[in-house]
């Protein structure tokens, strides 16, 4: 059996001419290799008052209702269209939401090509848009430092345990660049719970970059540190001091073997985009952005957020 397929305006010009003839519905539907039910059905609807079977005039009564029979896009309604828009405001993404609705709405699923759709068609709140509240607003160019330093541990010497991530305390770091001469902020995130730490630096300088070590970590325990292999971390002896830790560094231009900071540098780069000037953004600012992407959940967790599966962890 042939799946169901419209009729074209061919085939009601070659119904047209048969039925004008005179011709059964039976004997059209063999001519046409249709079954005798769809003829009569294109028939009864698209026939003119006085009997006339007209092709051009079908065609456009069958384009018309097309377009009444659009469903509309759910979040039109109330509860749906509250929880989405509550959560698009806190800059989750569509996955997120979708996710998080599904959890407590077994018989009534949201899929996040919804969200997206609505967004684009500007079914909800007209102050949400893709460019304002999405994380990818463009092509991001990758950049890379041509300076390098020589480290005493790479990510090859990293044991399996970092590898395997099972342990909480294995830290994946970078620097998040602003304009130039305006600042940047050290990012670390956790292997396992994808917490971020970070702070605010004013400049790449190695004294600068440390102590901006020290107030994203502060008295976290660190189990290991793999870092950039930038010229910014030249100072990694005094990180290990300080934090009781072994530093590894990546392979040069190998941000894929960091994936866990990358990703999360993004989502802060929805935040402060390229050239943003950081000097003119206080620590306290900064710091609600972190706490806000540390609530949001994350896919590889679940869809928990960083900071519930942190504390599921350790009440477990």
């Amino acid at each position: 059996m042939r799946s169901y397929q419209h009729f074209t305006l061919t085939e009601r010009e070659n119904l047209a001419q048969m039925y004008a003839e005179g011709k059964s519905q039976k004997e059209i539907a063999k001519e046409l290799g249709r079954n005798k039910s769809s003829v009569s059905r294109e028939l009864t609807r698209n026939k003119n008052k006085n009997g006339t079977y007209h092709p051009w005039r079908a065609t456009i009564l069958y384009i018309c209702r097309r377009k009444q029979s659009v469903r509309r896009n759910r979040l039109e309604r109330g509860e749906i269209r509250v929880f989405v828009e509550e959560n698009l405001d806190k800059f989750w993404p569509p996955e997120a939401i979708a996710a998080r609705w599904n959890q407590s709405h077994e018989e009534d699923k949201l899929s996040h090509s919804t969200i997206y759709r609505a967004l684009r068609k500007r079914l909800i709140s007209a102050r949400f848009t893709a460019k304002t509240h999405l994380r990818c607003r463009g092509k991001r160019k990758n950049s890379h430092n041509s300076k390098t330093i020589h480290p005493e541990h790479t990510i090859h010497d990293r044991p399996a345990i970092i590898e395997e991530r099972v342990r909480l305390g294995d830290l994946e770091g970078d620097t998040l660049y602003g304009g130039v001469g305006k600042g940047c902020a050290v990012t670390l995130v956790d292997r396992v719970s994808r917490v971020l730490y970070a702070s605010l630096a004013d400049s790449r300088e190695t004294d600068v970059i440390n102590a901006a070590f020290k107030r994203a970590i502060g008295q976290t325990s660190v189990n290991s540190i793999t870092l950039d292999n930038g010229s910014e971390f030249a100072g990694f002896h005094d990180i290990q001091a300080t934090h009781r830790t072994t530093v590894y560094f990546a392979d040069p231009h190998s941000p894929w073997q960091r994936g866990t900071n990358e990703n999360t540098n993004g989502i802060l780069r929805f935040f402060f985009p390229k050239g943003t000037n950081f000097k003119a953004v206080s620590e306290e600012d900064f710091q609600k952005v972190v706490k806000l992407i540390n609530g949001r959940p994350r896919k590889c967790l679940d869809w928990l957020s960083p900071v519930e599966f942190l504390f599921n962890k350790c009440c477990t």
